[in-house]
């Protein structure tokens, strides 16, 4: 037919141009024999599937390294990483209304890290021994997010990184900004003694 050879796959004739010229392979299923061409591609197989099922691995302990301790800070690999410039609500803290603030941000920033690969450049250490830290999660920067969506405030007394972001949270009246809130440093010098 042709001068081509027919090779019959599934009840249909296929051209033998279709499949590179490799030895045919018998498998068998146990419930019935298949003959079919094997390919270049059929060696690759495994290898993907290894690196698939170690990349979805690493995904999975990354995520799972990855715990909120409160709305500013985070535990990863083993530190504990304080988020530069800002000041979240703690996690016991109410406002006067009776909203959950502290329970709110830290909700708030798991969402911002769930499933997304977060890194973090240290900038200092803290006085409980925290690696305070600029973290981003796939390059978004945690703590822009966390007072632009009134998560938390811009932390003045160390950095004003975060004014302009705190500013158009204010403007927009979200988070603790629709809410009577006390700010977090005020809220723990009043019940802990914090100064």
């Amino acid at each position: 037919k042709g001068g081509r050879d027919q090779i019959g796959i599934g009840g249909r004739l296929a051209s033998e141009s279709a499949y590179r010229r490799l030895p045919l392979r018998v498998e068998d299923d146990s419930r019935t024999s298949i003959l079919r061409k094997s390919t270049a591609d059929d060696h690759k197989w495994p290898d993907l599937a290894k690196l698939v099922v170690a990349l979805l691995l690493l995904w999975v302990s990354s995520a799972a390294a990855q715990t909120v301790t409160d709305g500013d800070t985070i535990k990863m690999d083993g530190t504990t990483y304080r988020l530069w410039g800002i000041d979240a609500p703690e996690t016991k803290q109410d406002c006067a209304d009776g909203w959950t603030a502290g329970k709110a941000a830290s909700t708030y920033l798991y969402g911002l890290i769930r499933g997304h690969k977060v890194t973090c450049e240290a900038k200092d250490t803290d006085r409980y021994g925290r690696t305070v830290a600029i973290c981003r999660a796939d390059g978004r920067d945690l703590g822009a997010d966390m007072v632009r969506a009134g998560m938390a405030w811009a932390f003045i007394r160390y950095s004003r990184d975060y004014v302009e972001q705190e500013a158009e949270a204010k403007a927009a009246g979200v988070g603790v900004h629709a809410r009577q809130c006390e700010k977090a440093w005020e809220w723990r010098a009043r019940v802990r003694g914090d100064k």
